[in-house]
C-alpha cells in the first residue's frame, strides 16, 4: 500500500468510468488527485467526496483539454493546489462510430480535438512540472489493433495515441519522465452502456473472443494504471499495454 505516497496526479476525464476508477485507485495508494471534468461537475464532486471520505486528498478541476487555455489552466490549478505534479493520466476522450458514408469534418474534429490534440496540449502544459520519476499514462484503446467496422476515425485517434506515446517516451526519457500507453478492450462503463455496446451483438462477440471470458471492469484498468504510475514500473517507457483479457 501507499506506493504513491507524497505524489500528485492529474487524471483528465475523471468524473466517471475508467477515469474515475483510476483516480480512486491512485488515491488509495497515497497520491493527491486532481479530478478533471469537462461538464459533469456532479460526477467529479462525487469522486472527490469518495476519495476524501476514504482519507485521501482530491479536488475537482473543470476544463476541456481540447482548448489550449483550458488544458494549461487544468495543470496550473493542479500545481497551485498541491504544489507539484508527478503523474499525468491522459484519459479524457470521446468516441463516435460511423460508417465511411457518414463521416463528416465535425465527426472527425470532435474526436481528434479531444483524443489527440487534447492529449498533446495537456502533456505540453504538464511536462514543465514533471521531473525525475514522473509518469505519463495515455489511455488508448484496443480498437487501434482490432479496428472494428465503423471506427475509422476513433481507431485513427487511438493509433495516434500510440505513436505519440512512443515519440514522447524518447523525447522525455532523458528528463526521467516515463510515457506509456494503456489500451483497454471493451470495458463496462456508463459510456459503453449509454452507447448501446453492453448487451449488443458486438458485446457478445467481444466476450466470445476474449480468452478470460468476460467484459473488462474499470477496476481492471485502474490497477494497471497504479502499476504504471509507481516505481514498480520504473524501467518501462514507450510501452503499449493491451488490457483486454487476452482479446487480440
Amino acid at each position: 500500500m501507499n506506493k504513491l505516497q507524497g505524489k500528485t496526479a492529474l487524471v483528465t476525464g475523471a468524473s466517471k468510468g475508467i477515469g474515475a476508477a483510476i483516480a480512486r485507485a491512485l488515491a488509495a495508494e497515497g497520491a493527491a488527485i486532481a479530478v478533471n471534468y469537462a461538464s459533469d461537475k456532479t460526477g467529479a464532486d462525487a469522486v472527490v467526496a469518495e476519495i476524501v471520505q476514504a482519507g485521501g486528498k482530491a479536488f475537482a478541476v473543470q476544463g476541456s483539454v481540447a482548448d489550449a487555455a483550458g488544458a494549461q489552466a487544468i495543470v496550473a490549478q493542479t500545481v497551485e493546489q498541491f504544489g507539484r505534479l508527478d503523474i499525468l493520466v491522459n484519459n479524457a476522450g470521446v468516441y463516435e462510430f460511423a460508417p465511411i458514408e457518414e463521416i463528416t469534418e465535425q465527426h472527425y474534429r470532435k474526436q481528434f480535438d479531444v483524443n489527440v490534440l487534447g492529449l498533446l496540449q495537456t502533456t505540453q502544459a504538464a511536462a514543465k512540472y514533471l521531473g525525475q520519476g514522473g509518469s505519463i499514462i495515455n489511455i488508448g484503446s484496443l480498437v487501434s489493433r482490432i479496428t472494428p467496422p465503423g471506427s475509422a476515425v476513433y481507431s485513427a485517434t487511438k493509433a495516434a495515441v500510440e505513436g505519440i506515446t512512443g515519440a514522447l517516451a524518447r523525447e522525455l526519457g532523458p528528463r526521467g519522465i516515463r510515457v506509456n500507453a494503456l489500451n483497454p478492450g471493451l470495458v463496462e462503463t456508463e459510456g459503453t452502456h449509454s452507447a448501446g455496446f453492453i448487451g449488443s451483438d458486438f458485446h457478445h462477440g467481444a466476450v466470445a473472443e476474449t480468452p478470460l471470458g468476460r467484459t473488462g471492469q474499470p477496476r481492471d484498468i485502474a490497477a494497471i494504471a497504479v502499476f504504471l504510475a509507481s516505481d514498480d514500473a520504473g524501467w518501462l517507457t514507450g510501452e503499449k499495454l493491451y488490457a483486454s483479457g487476452g482479446m487480440r
